[in-house]
C-alpha cells in the first residue's frame, strides 16, 4: 500500500480538493466522481460527501493508497484549505 503524507495549512480541506491535490484524481470533476462512485474511505468508512471536511489526524483511502493528514508545523492560517504532499 502506498502512503502519502499530506500537510494541511489550515483547519480542513474538502475531500475532492484533497484527491486532486495529492494526484489521486487528475481533476476536480473526476475527484467528485470517485467519491460519488464509492471509491473513497475516510478513517475506514465509505464517504459519499464530495466536499466533506478532511482534518488533521484523518486517513483517506482510495484503492491501494492512503493519505495521512497532518497539520503543517507552524501553520497559522486557519482559513487556508491548501496543503503540501510529501
Amino acid at each position: 500500500m502506498k502512503i502519502i503524507q499530506f500537510f494541511l495549512r489550515g483547519e480542513y480541506i474538502p475531500l475532492d480538493a484533497l484527491l486532486k491535490a495529492t494526484g489521486l484524481a487528475p481533476s476536480g470533476g473526476l475527484a467528485k466522481a470517485f467519491v460519488a462512485q464509492g471509491q473513497v474511505q475516510v478513517n475506514g468508512v465509505l464517504e459519499l460527501r464530495k466536499t466533506c471536511k478532511i482534518r488533521p489526524g484523518q486517513v483517506v483511502t482510495m484503492g491501494q493508497t492512503q493519505v495521512h493528514i497532518s497539520a503543517e508545523p507552524g501553520s497559522a492560517a486557519p482559513d487556508a484549505a491548501v496543503g503540501e504532499v510529501q
